[in-house]
C-alpha cells in the first residue's frame, strides 16, 4: 500500500502555452514557492533555472523542454516546462505523450493565441486533463472575461472559473477564491511567499456571489449530484464543488480556470493547490496500453511498482559525448545495473545509472519507480519514442509521432580541419532532435540540414559553434519540397546484364498509383501465394525494401516521394542468373521508370498563417499576402486588432516577419505552422 500511496501523490504535469505567455516565469515561481530554488530566476535577466541553455538565456525563450521535481503539501510534482515557439513543437509533443496533466498558461491581454491552440489540441490528442492559468493580469489591456470566452469558443472547452481577479492592469490587487469565498492578497516584500486570506470586502460581495453561482451552474452541467442541488436550490459546500471539479477535470469534461500575475508573484499558490487537488495521479488515468512484440496482443501496464517494467524514452540528450535518455516509467522499477529490452530496436541493454533531474542538474539514485520521470545512462541504442521493458515480459508502447521538416540550408565547415568535428556534432544534434535531419548531397558535395523553421536551424547552427566548437558557414534557407505522381502506371522491368563474366537476370512488374493527399506512402505485394512459394527465401522482402527505399528520392529533383502506392505485381527469376544484385537492380530501376512515366509533380509545403494587425494596416497586409500566393481564409476581430487567417506557400514567406514589422510600424505579429503539401505553383 505504501507504493500505491506514493503514486497517488505524484503529479506529472507540463506547462504549455504560446510564446511569451509566461510559462517559464510561472515555473520559476513554482520552484521558489515549493522550496526547490532559493531565489527567483527571471527570463528577462537570462537567469531562469529552466532556461539553462545559453541560446535560451540570450533569446529569452524556451527551446528545449526541461524537467524538474518539487513538493507541494503532499503532492510530488514532476514538471516539464515546454517551448512556446512553433519551431520547437516536437518538444511539446513528446512531453505531452508522457504527462498525466497540463497547465495551460494564457496571457490576459493576448488570450488564446495560435500556438496555444496547437498545444491545447496536442494535449487533447493524448487525452491530457488540463487546468488554465490566465497570466499577466497586471498588464495594460488585461481582460480575464475575454480570455474565458476564448477558451470556450476557440478551444471548445468547458471553463470552470475557480477564482476571479480583484481589479486589473495596475489596479490588480489579488484574487477572489470562489469556492471558499475568500479574498487572497500577496505580500510584495516577501516576493509573494507570504499571502493572506481575508473576508471579501462588502463592495465586491455581489460580484463574487454571482461568479460563484455561475461556477456551480457550470459544474452542474457536468456533474449529476451538483445538478440535483442546483435545481432544488440547495447550498453546495466547498468540498462538494472541489470533488465535482476534480472529476470533471480528470474526465476532460471541464477545465478549472485560475488567474494571477507570475511576474508580480500573485496567484501561484492557488494554482499549486489546484495541481494537487484537480490534476490526476498516474492511478487516476487509464493504464497505458502496449502490444506484445511477437504476437501483437494488447498488454495493459498497471501503474504499480511490483509489475514488469514498462517505460517510454521521450527525449535524448547528449552530455559530453554520453547519451542521456529521459524516460517515463509507467509500471515496475528501474535500477542501476539492470538489464532491459528495447523491443523497438530488438536489442538488449544495461542501465548503468539512474538520475532524478532538475533542469541541467542531475542527482544519482539507485532506483526509480512507477510514475517517475527520470534520466537513464548506458542505453546506447535507445532513441526518442523507443520502449524500455523487462526482457521476460516484452511490451511495445505506441511511439512518438515525428514531424516533417519543411526548411533546409547547406552548411560546410569553415576549415577542412573542422570537417570531422562538424560531422560528429551534426550526428549528436540529430540524435537529440527527431525533427532535425542531416543529408549529404553527393551531386553537390554539400551537407544539407533540415528542420521546422528558420529559428530552429539558426539555433542549431549557433549550437554547433558554441557547444561543439564546430563552426560552419550556412547558406540561404531552402524549402524542403516533396514529389508525387498524378497517374497510374504499370511497368515491366527486365534486367539482363553481364557483370564480371556472369550473366545476371531478373524481371519485376511494378504498379504505381497516386493516393489522396496526406495518405502517405504504401508499398505492398500482390503476388499470389503459389508464385511466392517458388521464390527463394527473403527475395520478396528484399524487393519490397528496395521499393520502399526508392521512394526516398523522386525523379524530378530527388526529393522524397509522398502519397504514392507501389504494388509489386510479379517477380520472374532465372535459375543461376537471378542473384540479390539482379533483383535489387531490377526493382530499383523498375520503380524509377514507373514513377517517371506517372506524371511526376513537385509538392511544396503550405503554411497556416495567423497575422494579428491593427485594423488600419489590414489592406496593405492582405495585399502583400495575396502577392505572395497566399489565400486569406477569414478575418476576425480580437480586441483592437484584426486577425487574418491565411494559407501561403513557405517559399514565399522567407523574410516575411521583417516586412510585416516595417508595414505595420512594428505592431503586427504573425505565427506560422505547417498545414499540408500542395502541387508547386498551383
Amino acid at each position: 500500500m505504501a507504493g500505491e500511496s506514493r503514486i497517488k501523490n505524484i503529479r506529472n504535469i507540463g506547462i504549455i502555452a504560446h510564446i511569451d505567455a509566461g510559462k517559464t516565469t510561472l515555473t520559476e515561481r513554482i520552484l521558489f514557492y515549493t522550496g526547490k530554488t532559493y531565489k527567483i530566476g527571471e527570463v528577462h535577466n537570462g537567469q531562469a533555472t529552466m532556461d539553462w541553455m545559453p541560446e535560451e538565456q540570450e533569446r529569452g525563450i524556451t527551446i528545449t523542454s526541461a524537467v524538474t521535481k518539487c513538493l507541494w503539501k503532499k503532492a510530488e510534482i514532476h514538471i516539464i516546462d515546454t517551448p512556446g515557439h512553433v519551431d520547437f513543437t516536437i518538444e511539446v509533443e513528446r512531453s505531452l505523450r508522457v504527462l498525466d496533466g497540463a497547465v495551460g498558461v494564457f496571457c490576459a491581454v493576448g488570450g488564446v493565441e495560435p500556438q496555444s491552440e496547437t498545444v491545447w489540441h496536442q494535449a487533447d490528442k493524448y487525452h491530457v486533463p488540463k487546468i488554465v492559468f490566465v497570466n499577466k493580469m497586471d498588464r495594460i489591456g488585461a481582460d480575464f472575461n475575454a480570455v474565458v470566452s476564448q477558451i470556450r469558443e476557440r478551444l471548445g472547452a468547458h471553463p470552470l472559473v475557480m477564482n476571479i481577479p480583484c481589479g486589473a492592469e495596475d489596479k490588480f490587487a489579488g484574487v477572489f477564491d470562489l469556492v471558499n469565498e475568500r479574498f487572497i492578497v500577496w505580500d510584495e516584500a516577501s516576493q509573494g511567499v507570504e499571502f493572506e486570506e481575508k473576508d471579501i470586502p462588502d463592495k465586491y460581495l455581489d460580484e463574487v456571489r454571482d461568479a460563484r453561482a455561475r461556477l456551480i451552474e457550470a459544474v452542474a452541467e457536468v456533474d449529476d449530484n451538483i445538478m440535483e442541488k442546483f435545481i432544488s436550490e440547495e447550498p453546495v459546500s466547498a468540498q462538494e464543488i472541489k470533488s465535482a471539479v476534480r472529476s470533471a477535470c480528470i474526465s476532460l469534461k471541464g477545465v478549472p480556470v485560475f488567474c494571477g500575475s507570475a511576474l508580480k508573484n500573485k496567484g501561484v499558490q492557488p494554482l499549486l493547490d489546484a495541481v494537487a487537488d484537480f490534476l490526476p495521479s498516474p492511478l487516476d488515468v487509464p493504464a497505458i496500453k502496449g502490444s506484445e512484440p511477437t504476437t501483437g496482443n494488447e498488454v495493459e501496464c498497471q501503474s504499480v511498482d511490483n509489475a514488469p517494467l514498462a517505460a517510454l524514452a521521450f527525449k535524448i540528450q547528449m552530455d559530453q559525448g554520453r547519451k542521456v535518455v529521459f524516460a517515463r516509467i509507467y509500471s515496475g522499477i528501474v535500477k542501476e545495473g539492470m538489464d532491459i529490452l528495447n523491443p523497438s530496436k530488438h536489442s538488449k541493454e544495461k542501465i548503468s545509472r539512474v538520475f532524478e533531474i532538475h533542469a541541467d542538474k542531475r542527482q544519482r539514485v539507485e532506483a526509480a519507480k512507477a510514475g517517475d520521470i527520470v534520466a537513464l545512462m548506458g542505453l546506447k541504442h535507445t532513441t526518442t519514442g523507443d520502449s524500455i521493458c523487462d526482457p521476460a515480459k516484452p511490451v511495445l508502447l505506441e511511439p512518438i509521432e515525428a514531424y516533417q521538416s519543411v526548411i533546409s540550408i547547406a552548411v560546410e565547415p569553415k576549415t577542412t580541419a573542422d570537417q570531422e568535428k562538424v560531422e560528429q556534432a551534426l550526428a549528436i544534434l540529430s540524435e537529440e532532435d527527431p525533427t532535425f535531419r542531416v543529408k549529404f548531397d553527393e551531386e553537390t558535395g554539400q551537407t544539407i540540414i533540415s528542420g521546422m523553421g528558420e529559428l530552429h536551424l539558426e539555433v542549431l547552427v549557433n549550437r554547433l559553434t558554441r557547444e561543439y566548437n564546430a563552426p560552419v558557414t550556412a547558406g540561404k534557407p531552402q524549402v524542403v519540397y516533396r514529389e508525387a505522381i498524378k497517374s497510374r502506371v504499370v511497368w515491366k522491368e527486365e534486367f539482363d546484364r553481364e557483370i564480371a563474366g556472369s550473366r545476371l537476370m531478373a524481371i519485376v512488374t511494378i504498379e504505381v498509383s497516386p493516393l489522396e493527399r496526406g495518405a502517405g506512402n504504401k508499398v505492398r505485394s500482390d503476388i499470389s501465394d503459389e508464385k511466392l512459394a517458388m521464390l527463394p527465401p527473403g527475395y520478396l522482402q528484399m524487393a519490397l525494401d528496395v521499393l520502399t527505399q526508392g521512394l526516398e528520392s523522386g525523379p524530378l529533383r530527388g526529393f522524397p516521394m509522398l502519397d504514392t502506392e507501389v504494388v509489386l505485381k510479379d517477380i520472374i527469376i532465372f535459375e543461376g542468373a537471378t542473384t540479390d544484385i539482379a533483383l535489387k537492380a531490377a526493382s530499383s530501376s523498375g520503380l524509377r521508370n514507373a514513377v517517371s512515366r506517372a506524371e511526376p509533380v513537385l509538392l511544396e509545403p503550405m503554411m497556416k498563417l495567423e497575422v494579428v494587425v491593427p485594423e488600419n494596416y489590414m489592406g496593405e497586409v492582405i495585399g502583400n499576402l495575396n502577392s505572395r500566393g497566399g489565400r486569406v481564409e477569414f478575418i476576425e476581430p480580437r480586441g483592437m486588432h484584426q486577425v487574418i487567417k491565411a494559407i501561403a506557400p513557405l517559399s514565399k514567406l522567407f523574410g516575411y516577419s521583417t516586412l510585416l514589422r516595417s508595414e505595420t510600424q512594428g505592431r503586427g505579429v504573425f505565427t506560422m505552422t505547417f498545414s499540408h503539401y500542395d502541387i508547386y505553383g498551383a
